[in-house]
């Protein structure tokens, strides 16, 4: 419904990365996402979103050093969010901003699967 003004790509498979072993297909994956948000930056968008990079770049999905470099050529009026857990130091001394949120409660909790709350 929001489209053209919201869009959203989705990189990964459907099955969940076994983040201490990840297959070819999952880092074949992180990088096509990597090498998009590089092409969308191009566009200048008003905000670019690249939910849960932190954990990919942790995991060795796709090198620090290239995220890096992508948030060298952020323009000034795009607005770049990095999501995930564990994010690199110099992810954060980088930031503008930089937020923690903790769980407090969960559906998986009461057992509820994936999508289901």
């Amino acid at each position: 419904m929001l489209a053209p003004l919201y869009e959203v790509h989705q990189f990964g498979s459907r099955h969940y990365i076994d983040l201490l072993h990840p297959r070819a297909e999952d880092k074949k994956h992180a990088r096509r996402a990597l090498e998009f948000a590089k092409r969308a930056l191009e566009q200048k968008p008003r905000i670019l979103v690249l939910d849960e990079v932190n954990l990919t770049v942790a995991f060795g999905l796709v090198p620090k050093e290239e995220v890096l470099e992508l948030m060298d050529h952020v323009p000034p009026e795009t607005v770049l969010v990095l999501t995930g857990r564990r994010a690199p130091k110099e992810f954060i001394e980088r930031a503008d901003l930089v937020t923690e949120m903790r769980l407090v409660k969960h559906p998986y909790q009461r057992g509820l699967s994936a999508g289901v709350a």
